[in-house]
């Protein structure tokens, strides 16, 4: 008889997860969560009532209200983000009330012992917390390698003066990292390195290297240059892999999905549809609204447009758009199920803020991009995707009509778009090798499983 592999029998172990409450930050970590249940680890989520995610969609996890007290469901507006984020985000308040129910946790997990708690990047103050418990923390970071690079470099940005050069600096290049310009620096939102936004990252920066380990989403060979520098800095454990191709989005959006879509999408020609979406925080201004709608009018390409209530300052919704709009060719809709929007046949290029969540969907789905960034992250993602992956194109001077009906233009349209949408659907393969038994995003979620299993 043969000798047979031992049979290793694993105790139950309880994950906890805390993801930051906003949208870009909610959608991955319950991805993440998705994903360790799958691997056999009970999920508790710890969430607050602002931006409560949607527990019906979930009955496989336990969740847990913590830190706030605010009405139950409460969802984004500008003025109770500035609150929230002030309160729990840049004065860091809830930590006993943390520490609190974490101990309750560890006291009652006698069945199913905790291994590790998993928070997003920001909640930096929850590293302090899990050391006095004995607890090890890991972080999810929901930008890419890249931006993460950028960001813990933001000292040493500030000591060469970056952030107070005046615009005839802007198209000039940063020295310590040449792909970018002064300008997407400045667009990131840091005046200087003792405003409170970068105090935050200084000290989500600091305590991410104080963890456990750093979970990115993204894939090796998407980000292989930087997952070689950013070792240097993070001597942690670090795993990747792209979320978008184990779990959908969809069951975690706050804002209710139009799927009419759907039907219309599927009487317009394959790839022939631009889909626009900037996200579920950037605000436009009503001028540059008016550009947009005429620079989508005048590409000529028929176009999905998602205009969330709130998107346009001062405006309720549709109410300043041209006479006529969209017309034949365009639909408008509040929210959409992106990820499916964007494996849709008809769907052809995608017009994206360049947050990195709609960044990693975009290139799980073979789909060329045109970049519009807004703040933080969102510019080195533009750079990177317009001159690394060079799978779409950066409108880097504002919201104008005519350079918006161009860049349509030149990726659906012209002989140089053909080459960047065939670029696209070639990162589209990569990722899905990577996720094949062998893989090396396959053999990241491994090795993560087994981490957390030998806590």
């Amino acid at each position: 008889m043969e000798n047979q592999p031992e049979t290793t029998v694993r105790v139950h172990r309880r994950i906890i997860i805390f993801p930051l409450p906003l949208q870009g930050h909610i959608n991955p970590m319950l991805q993440l969560a998705n994903l360790l249940y799958s691997k056999g680890f009970s999920i508790t989520i710890l969430h607050t009532n602002f931006n409560a995610p949607k527990i019906s969609n979930y009955p496989h996890f336990t969740f847990i209200s913590v830190l706030d007290n605010g009405p139950e469901n409460e969802h984004f507006s500008k003025s109770s983000l500035i609150e929230f984020a002030h309160k729990f985000i840049f004065k860091q308040e809830g930590a006993d009330e943390l520490r609190v129910q974490l101990e309750r946790l560890l006291a009652s997990g006698k069945d199913e012992p905790v291994s590790c708690l998993i928070t997003d990047a920001l909640w930096h103050f929850t590293q302090s917390v899990a050391d006095s418990l004995n607890l090890p923390r890991l972080v999810l970071r929901t930008t890419s390698v890249y931006s993460t690079i950028v960001y813990s470099s933001i000292p040493l940005l500030d000591d060469r003066g970056y952030f107070t050069l005046d615009q005839s600096h802007w198209e000039e290049h940063v020295e310590e990292f040449p792909l970018l310009k002064v300008k997407d620096i400045l667009k990131m939102g840091i005046k200087s390195i003792k405003d409170p936004y970068a105090e935050l990252i200084g000290d989500m920066v600091k305590q991410a290297k104080a963890s456990s380990g750093i979970i990115w989403n993204s894939f090796k060979e998407l980000e292989e240059t930087e997952l070689q520098r950013v070792q240097i800095d993070f001597s942690i454990p670090r795993f990747l892999f792209p979320f978008p191709k184990y779990f959908a989005a969809s069951s975690s959006s706050l804002l209710e999905q139009d799927r009419t879509v759907f039907p219309w999408l599927d009487q317009q020609l394959p790839k022939s549809v631009l889909y626009v979406s900037f996200g579920s925080i950037s605000q436009v201004k009503e001028e540059e609204y008016l550009e947009i709608a005429h620079g989508l009018v005048n590409s000529k390409q028929p176009f999905l447009w998602v205009v969330r209530p709130g998107l346009v300052t001062g405006s309720t919704w549709l109410e300043s758009l041209p006479d006529g709009f969209p017309g034949e060719k365009g639909r408008v809709v509040e929210w959409a199920p992106q990820q499916e929007v964007l494996a849709h046949e008809a769907t052809g290029a995608f017009w994206t803020h360049g947050g990195w969540n709609s960044t990693l969907e975009s290139v799980c789905e073979g789909v060329a991009m045109i970049c519009s960034p807004f703040l933080g992250d969102q510019p080195l993602d533009a750079r990177f995707i317009s001159q690394v992956l060079r799978i779409g194109v950066y409108l880097e001077n504002g919201l104008q009509r005519e350079e918006i009906s161009n860049a349509i233009r030149r990726v659906m349209v012209d002989e140089e778009g053909k080459e960047i949408r065939d670029r696209a659907r070639a990162w589209k393969q990569k990722a899905n090798v990577s996720i094949i038994k062998g893989g090396s995003s396959t053999e990241s979620i491994e090795s993560l499983v087994n981490y957390i299993s030998s806590f």
